[in-house]
């Protein structure tokens, strides 16, 4: 189904592999009559030209990338905005598109969701940009719709923007990255390898893009095979995928934890922007005659089966089939996994749902960038047409993820089909991916063709006694089990016809609604502030030592964002810093912001320039241990506060709250054996918290120890490899190493000023 290569490869004409081995390079100067070398063939990937087209550094080696555009949603465009503005914002300089798919729901929090709305817009008047209003689309089938372009870059405060399968190169980021963007600054990494996905032939009937998805996220998530890389589809297969099974493939390689992904494109693509009145937009975009690759993933689509992700993440991933073949044995590992995932706070098992041999459903959903596109959706009205979904405990709602979308299965007779067998239709919004939308009853299953599964994702709170759980599947798959009353059922199992419709795009009701400033900024509109729309609180630069209390200690093989802060109901205070900060580990360590809190006042008290012993009596002891063996070490040069553990922090959103909400109750570091993702790394780094790095297995300190950094500033200031740390225990100090990995000078510079504000503010 599946092959990866433990080499690099080169690809010659688009189709032929020659691994890499001692004789790859004669092999290919065989194939093509002309000498080659592998540095030559690394810049004829599309992903080379692109980035090369939009680095500024001169060094491709180092690049320092400007994007083409910007999108952002209404959880993550205030603080991004609030933190842009604090830097000098003037004008929006590329455009910006403020799309409204997460807060959509005003009756939680009073008016500050609609507040946020009306941010936005304001905003998107006083600095030139795009505002979406609420149900018109999600942000990334806006982008689909109105922003890709071949061989452009956008970057999006959210995770999945990935619009690779329509020749643009897309990233999911923390804020503060697009706040550089605002600010005419640069998005600075290293050059990254470049895996491709080669497909080859064609998927059977009843099989869809979250089956190709999640049997490729299953097969390299674990091993980190595209880690921080581009993923590259390339191969015979892209032809017999339309572009919208391409772009449902193409968002989920999120999961993989890649750095972007783009594909080849063909007349296909450029038809989808042909209907979407933007012809001019398509570029064909195909490797080089000879394209080497860092790796290199094998999918024959013909062997994909239907594909479930059981809780608790999208590589939990099994064939449907092998799921009610092994039923109790898959169950019990889920139930394995699920100590670790829930800390063993409730009591989890799906082993009530079997009924009969077969595996209960409680709910369906099907939504978002992920399922609400136009071709799952009327794959599932063919498959439901004529059955319904019975009026026991399941049930099933269904997202289109643009009005665009919506109206035109109403047109086409689909939106009616999935009406009549008792399915919910609803409007463009992202809610039951993360929690704010359709959350299922206690101790109940749900499967959803979208992008996450994460414990408590969903709404439940663990803290309250709750636990519900989400697999992930396919809409036709969804709808299958939909046909069957709620029984897991593939939809191969479908012996009915799937018709091929034809997708007519009405730009009128985006023309008639959205607001677009065509980038002309009117620097007298005045911007609306609802009461919860607060600035960030300040912030100090890096202190010459640091004294920091652990106050969580995580030791689950990976530490999801919503983890560190939870989606959900907290969405309503994203534009209140202090606000959201109490929720931060609220589901996995609630202990963890009374503890930060408490260290906090230290710091609070040097910076009203108090005596931070007397604001901490604990302290005292503390420092007197630290004195003597660092007597040079106290007033004027100590800062104080907290840190956290984590093996492995970060899979997950790109929000940037995160890591900003630890700022705020004064976190100064995250200590890690490695961090999952570039962006929670650069959240991070952007909030002037230390990345630091500890080797596995290697804990010197534990929860509620203080650890003590002499001359941290110092250390940053030189670019040393090594920093040093000592655990206090008792009257005795504990040496011990850690590293933070390559930063840029830039990134130094943040550090030290203590977040991107004051390094930008004048």
């Amino acid at each position: 189904m599946i092959q990866a290569l433990q080499t690099g490869a080169y690809l010659v004409n688009g189709t032929e592999i020659i691994p890499e081995d001692g004789e790859a390079i004669q092999k290919v100067k065989q194939q093509t009559g002309k000498e080659t070398t592998k540095e030559a063939a690394k810049k004829e990937t599309i992903a080379y030209s692109i980035l090369e087209s939009h680095n500024t550094s001169g060094n491709m080696d180092k690049l320092k990338i400007k994007f083409d555009k910007l999108t952002s949603h209404d959880i993550t465009f205030v603080g991004i905005i609030q933190t842009a503005r604090a830097s000098g914002l003037e004008k929006f300089p590329i455009p910006y598109v403020l799309t409204n798919c997460h807060n959509s729901l005003c009756a939680v929090g009073g008016t500050i969701n609609e507040d946020d709305h009306m941010f936005g817009l304001t905003c998107a008047k006083k600095y030139g940009g795009v505002y979406v209003p609420p149900h018109q689309a999600v942000i990334h089938q806006f982008a689909r719709e109105m922003l890709a372009g071949g061989g452009k870059m956008i970057l999006g405060s959210d995770s999945h923007t990935r619009y690779g399968a329509l020749g643009t190169m897309a990233m999911g980021e923390g804020g503060p990255e697009l706040v550089k963007q605002l600010l005419n600054q640069t998005y600075d990494i290293n050059m990254p390898g470049v895996v491709a996905v080669y497909l080859t032939g064609e998927v059977q009937k009843g099989v869809g893009p979250q089956d190709v998805a999640l049997a490729i996220i299953g097969e390299v998530f674990g091993n980190g095979y595209v880690k921080n890389k581009v993923m590259e589809f390339v191969g015979p297969g892209v032809a017999s995928l339309s572009p919208d099974f391409r772009i449902g493939v193409d968002v989920m390689t999120t999961e993989t934890t890649c750095l972007s992904s783009i594909w080849q494109t063909d007349e296909q693509v450029e038809e989808f922007y042909e209907i979407h009145g933007r012809k001019e937009d398509y570029k064909m975009l195909q490797p080089g005659q000879v394209a080497y690759y860092d790796g290199m993933l094998i999918v024959d689509l013909s062997k994909i089966k239907p594909m479930i992700a059981m809780p608790f993440h999208p590589s939990n991933t099994y064939t449907i089939e092998e799921v009610n073949a092994n039923l109790e044995d898959v169950l019990a590992e889920v139930e394995k996994r699920a100590l670790v995932s829930l800390d063993g706070a409730v009591d989890y098992s799906l082993r009530d749902k079997v009924r009969n041999g077969k595996l209960y459903v409680d709910q369906g959903i099907i939504a978002g960038c992920a399922g609400g596109g136009f071709e799952n959706i009327c794959a599932a009205a063919d498959i439901l047409k004529g059955q319904y979904i019975g009026a026991d405990e399941f049930t099933l709602s269904v997202y289109p993820a643009s009005t665009p979308i919506y109206m035109e299965l109403i047109k086409n007779g689909c939106a009616a089909s999935l009406m009549e067998t008792g399915a919910i239709l609803k409007t463009a919004f992202c809610g039951p991916c993360f929690g704010a939308g359709d959350t299922p009853a206690n101790n109940a299953f749900s499967i959803r063709h979208s992008t996450r599964n994460f414990p408590n994702r969903e709404g439940s709170k663990l803290q309250s006694g709750q636990i519900a759980s989400v697999a992930l599947m396919d809409a036709r798959s969804i709808a299958a089990t939909a046909a069957n009353k709620g029984y897991l059922t593939p939809a191969t199992e479908f012996d009915g016809d799937l018709g091929k419709y034809k997708y007519h795009f009405d730009s009128k009701i985006y023309a008639n609604r959205v607001f677009d400033s065509k980038g002309v900024a009117d620097p007298d509109t005045e911007i609306k502030f609802g009461p919860n729309i607060k600035d960030w609180p300040a912030m100090t630069a890096l202190p010459e030592n640091l004294l920091l209390r652990v106050v969580s200690e995580i030791h689950d093989p990976v530490t999801t964002t919503d983890e560190l802060i939870p989606s959900g109901e907290t969405s309503s205070y994203r534009s209140n810093p202090l606000g959201l900060a109490e929720f931060t580990l609220s589901r996995k360590d609630p202990k963890y912001v009374g503890l930060a809190k408490d260290i906090q006042v230290a710091q609070k008290a040097v910076m009203e320039g108090k005596c931070p012993l007397e604001a901490k009596p604990e302290l005292k002891e503390i420092m007197a241990t630290v004195q003597k063996q660092f007597p040079q070490a106290g007033e004027g040069n100590m800062g104080f506060g907290s840190t956290i553990f984590a093996v492995k922090p970060g899979d997950g959103s790109a929000r940037e709250q995160a890591a900003s909400c630890q700022k705020v109750l004064g976190g100064w570091a995250n200590i890690a054996n490695e961090y999952a993702t570039k962006r929670y790394r650069s959240n991070l780094i952007n909030w002037g918290m230390l990345p630091l790095l500890i080797p596995a297995g290697e804990l010197p300190f534990q929860n509620l120890d203080y650890v003590f950094f002499p001359g941290i500033r110092q250390a940053v200031e030189n670019k040393d490899s090594v920093i040093k740390a000592y655990a206090v225990k008792g009257e005795n100090l504990v040496a011990f190493d850690l590293t933070m990995g390559e930063l840029t000078d830039e990134e130094r510079q943040i550090i030290l000023k203590g977040c991107l504000i004051n390094y930008n503010r004048v």
